[in-house]
């Protein structure tokens, strides 16, 4: 059993798990993957652009912290019934440019995004590093 022992509606680091492996458990639990690498983003503008298209948000997407909260949540609600989510935010950056209350924000949207799809019954694991 992919993650096993790994509560369905949680952000955590990364740690021991390899991005492929998680990949892999998306595939066997049939749920949506989603993977943005982060390494080369140097401001909050650079990271909302970089999830927007790694993610493949839609072209009206409002690249600010509540239009990335909308994404993860109400316009997805609205396509369809959804499997789950497994998503990964790898090399976030920690520099001055984006500073740990801006990392935090960041992580703040995703643990939202978890509760609401925890209200739904919908498992929502993000996974993240820092750069």
């Amino acid at each position: 059993m992919p993650l096993r022992g790994i509560r369905p509606n949680i952000v955590q680091s990364i740690r021991a798990f390899r991005v492929q492996e998680l990949q892999d458990a998306a595939t066997q639990l049939n749920q949506h993957f989603l993977y943005a690498n982060l390494s080369s983003a140097q401001s909050k503008q650079d990271i909302l652009d970089m999830i927007a298209a790694q993610y493949t948000f839609p072209a009206h997407f409002g690249k600010n912290f509540d239009a990335l909260y909308d994404c993860m949540t109400d316009l997805v609600h609205k396509s369809g019934p959804q499997p789950g989510f497994i998503v990964v935010l790898e090399h976030i950056p920690a520099h001055a440019k984006f500073d740990k209350e801006a990392r935090e924000q960041l992580l703040d949207i995703f643990r939202d995004a978890a509760d609401y799809w925890a209200d739904r019954k919908i498992p929502f694991r993000c996974f993240y590093s820092f750069l």
